[in-house]
C-alpha cells in the first residue's frame, strides 16, 4: 500500500524554483540544517567532502513497503516531476526539484520512503543554489535572504550502550551455522549482521553525530533521511548525464592507527584468498546487474585497498554508460541492484533467505538504498551501512559482516565491532 502526503492532504502540483547561493566557502552545509524536534522539519542530508545536498520541511511525501516498493517509488517521482512547475537557474544534478530516499532491505517488514523537502540547499565545487518547493496557488518567496546559520546541537549527554537482537555469543553462534551452510554447498557468501542499542539522557538531536561522521569520514557519504543516518562508505549507484558508476567494497581489515603496520595489512588484505573472494562475488552481482542497462561497462580486475579511519576496505569502481538515459532513471538502477552480494550474498535469492532464517533482527531500511534523485532522473543511492536510526533518545546501531567458507566467528566478531566505531563515537564525547 501507498500513501502520497503534501501538507494538506492535497496532490496538487508542485512550484519549484533553483537559485544561485552566495555560501561562504567556510559555511558547512550542515551549519544551516535546522533542529530535528518538529514534524515540520524533518531535516535530510546527503554530504562527502563538504559538497552535496541538505533539506528541511515536506512538500510532498512518499510512503510504501513490499516488493513494488521500487516501482512505486519510482512511478511517483515519474508524475510528481511531470507535473511540476520547474524554474531552474542552474541546471545542474542535483538542482530544481529533489526528492531524498531510504528503502527497506527486504519486501518486508517495514516502511520505505521518498521525501521531497520543501527547502534544499546544494553545494558543488565552488557553486552553491537554492532550491524552494510549494504547491500550485502559493507564491513561492526568494529565500535567499533567511537562510542563516543555525543554532548549534547540543551532544547527547550521557550515552548507554547495550546488546541488540542477538548478544556477541549468540552471533558468533549464526557465523559458524553459515560458515557450516557453505561448507556444505548451500551458497557461496551471506552477509550476516548486528545491531547494537544505544540509549542517551534525552532526545537526540541528529544533527550532533551528523556533524561528527562528517568531520571524522569525509570520504565517506554522511546522509540522514527520516531517522535514519551514517556515512556510508559504498556508493550504490551514480546516475549523472547518462554515465552510471557504483563503489563495490568487500573484504575489510581494522586499523591499527600505526600507519606503517597499517600498510603491511593492506598488503595483507589485497593478497588475503578470503577477502578476495568475497569481493569478487560483490563486484560480479554488481556487473551483472548493471549490464542489461549499459552499451558499455569497465570492470576493474583487481580491486584497490580504500583507506578509512577505522577500517581498510578492498574496493572496485565498475562504470558504464546507460542504453538510454531517459527511461532508466537512478532509483531504477538501484532497484536492479540491490540487494548485491556486499550486503546480501550469493547467489542472492538463497542468501537472503538464510539472513531472515538465522540474522535474528529485523533489518529495516540498514542495508537498503539511501540517496536522492533529480527530476531527470540522475542521482545518487549509497548502501545505509555505518549506520542506525535514530527514535528520540534511543539509536539503534548497525554492522555487518561478509560470511564464505573460511570466515572465523571471532574475527568476524571483531570486524563487526570495529564497523560500529563511527556510528558509536559520534554519539559520545564533545
Amino acid at each position: 500500500m501507498t500513501t502520497s502526503v503534501t501538507p494538506d492532504g492535497q496532490a496538487a502540483p508542485l512550484v519549484v524554483r533553483t537559485v544561485d547561493l552566495d555560501l561562504d566557502v567556510a559555511t558547512s552545509l550542515l551549519d544551516l540544517l535546522p533542529s530535528s524536534e518538529g514534524e515540520d522539519r524533518r531535516p535530510v542530508t546527503w554530504l562527502r567532502r563538504g559538497e552535496g545536498l541538505v533539506g528541511w520541511g515536506v512538500a510532498a511525501e512518499l510512503r510504501t513497503r513490499g516488493a513494488a516498493r521500487f516501482s512505486d517509488a519510482d512511478k511517483w517521482w515519474t508524475e510528481t516531476a511531470a507535473h511540476a512547475v520547474v524554474r531552474d537557474e542552474i541546471d545542474e544534478p542535483g538542482t530544481g526539484l529533489v526528492a531524498f530516499g531510504s528503502f527497506g532491505f527486504a519486501d518486508e517488514p517495514g516502511d520505505s520512503v521518498l521525501t521531497v523537502p520543501e527547502v534544499v540547499v546544494g553545494r558543488r565545487g565552488d557553486r552553491a543554489w537554492l532550491t524552494t518547493v510549494s504547491r500550485a496557488g502559493l507564491d513561492l518567496l526568494d529565500h535567499r535572504g533567511a537562510i542563516s546559520v543555525a543554532a548549534p546541537p547540543t551532544p547527547p549527554g550521557e550515552v548507554s550502550f547495550a546488546d541488540g537482537s542477538l548478544n556477541g555469543e549468540q552471533w558468533m553462534s549464526a557465523v559458524a551455522d553459515a560458515v557450516a551452510r557453505i561448507s556444505a554447498g548451500d551458497l557461496e557468501k551471506v552477509v550476516l549482521a548486528r545491531d547494537l542499542v544505544a540509549t542517551a539522557a534525552g532526545p537526540i538531536d541528529v544533527r550532533w553525530p551528523l556533524q561528527r561522521l562528517a568531520s571524522g569520514y569525509p570520504m565517506c557519504w554522511t546522509f540522514h533521511v527520516d531517522g535514519l543516518f551514517g556515512a556510508t562508505p559504498e556508493m550504490l549507484v551514480r546516475r549523472e548525464r547518462g554515465l552510471v558508476t557504483s563503489r563495490v567494497l568487500a573484504g575489510t581489515i581494522r586499523r591499527t592507527g600505526d600507519d606503517e603496520r597499517d600498510l603491511a595489512l593492506a598488503a595483507t588484505l589485497a593478497r588475503s584468498s578470503k577477502d578476495l573472494e568475497e569481493h569478487e562475488y560483490a563486484v560480479r552481482s554488481v556487473a551483472e546487474a548493471l549490464d542489461p542497462h549499459c552499451s558499455s561497462m569497465n570492470v576493474p580486475e583487481a580491486p584497490f585497498v580504500l583507506h578509512l579511519p577505522n577500517v581498510m576496505h578492498l574496493a572496485t569502481d565498475v562504470a558504464g554508460v546507460v542504453h538510454d538515459a531517459a527511461t532508466v532513471s537512478s532509483l531504477q538502477l538501484a532497484e536492479a541492484l540491490h540487494p548485491s552480494a556486499a550486503v546480501g550474498g550469493t547467489p542472492t535469492p538463497g542468501a537472503t533467505a538464510l539472513i531472515t532464517e538465522i540474522e535474528g533482527m529485523e533489518r529495516g531500511r540498514y542495508a537498503g538504498p539511501v540517496g536522492w534523485i533529480d527530476a531527470a532522473g540522475d542521482g545518487e543511492w549509497g548502501i545505509a551501512l555505518r549506520s542506525a536510526e535514530v527514535t528520540g533518545d534511543t539509536v539503534r546501531l548497525f554492522a555487518g559482516c561478509g560470511i564464505v567458507a573460511d570466515s572465523d566467528p571471532e574475527a568476524e566478531l571483531a570486524e563487526s565491532q570495529a564497523k560500529f566505531v563511527p556510528v558509536r563515537d559520534s554519539l559520545v564525547g564533545a
